[in-house]
């Protein structure tokens, strides 16, 4: 199977947030974050440069359950330094492969240096189910009546 689009138009389906935290932050504030955005992750930025991610996953395995406090520890104690990240004309299917292979579920989009926006496994794939629900249509359509191009 064929998995169809590039970063750039998924990041149009779906928003260009960026949601995103100091490194000096507590654990606390960054779970408080996430809740209130019902979101998974967050970027770690300092002076407008993308240093990590913080997910729902650095909290249970780095802070939880090693039993740290989240209200003592800094965002900077947990996260990994090593950044995967992608730029706009990415295949969706390359960035499910890194996904995959990084065992990682959030990838920051950036423009040369300037994070663009940020894509999750999720957004992959309701991108990918949409563009599957055009084609069907469009083949829909297409055997119905003709088809409109």
């Amino acid at each position: 199977m064929e998995v169809p689009g590039i970063v750039g138009a998924v990041l149009e389906a779906k928003g260009r947030d960026v949601y995103s935290i100091s490194p000096e932050a507590t654990v606390f504030e960054a779970i408080q974050q996430l809740a209130q955005r019902n979101i998974g992750a967050l970027l770690v930025m300092e002076g407008g440069r993308l240093i990590g991610v913080f997910s729902e996953r650095d909290y249970t395995r780095k802070v939880a359950l090693q039993g740290r406090s989240s209200k003592e520890t800094h965002v900077r104690e947990v996260i990994t330094g090593r950044i995967v990240a992608v730029c706009p004309t990415t295949p969706v299917a390359e960035c499910l492969r890194m996904m995959t292979g990084n065992r990682i579920r959030h990838l920051p989009v950036v423009d040369g240096e300037t994070v663009i926006g940020v894509i999750s496994i999720g957004d992959l794939v309701n991108f990918i189910i949409s563009a599957q629900r055009a084609t069907i249509e469009q083949l829909h359509s297409y055997i119905a009546g003709g088809y409109p191009g």
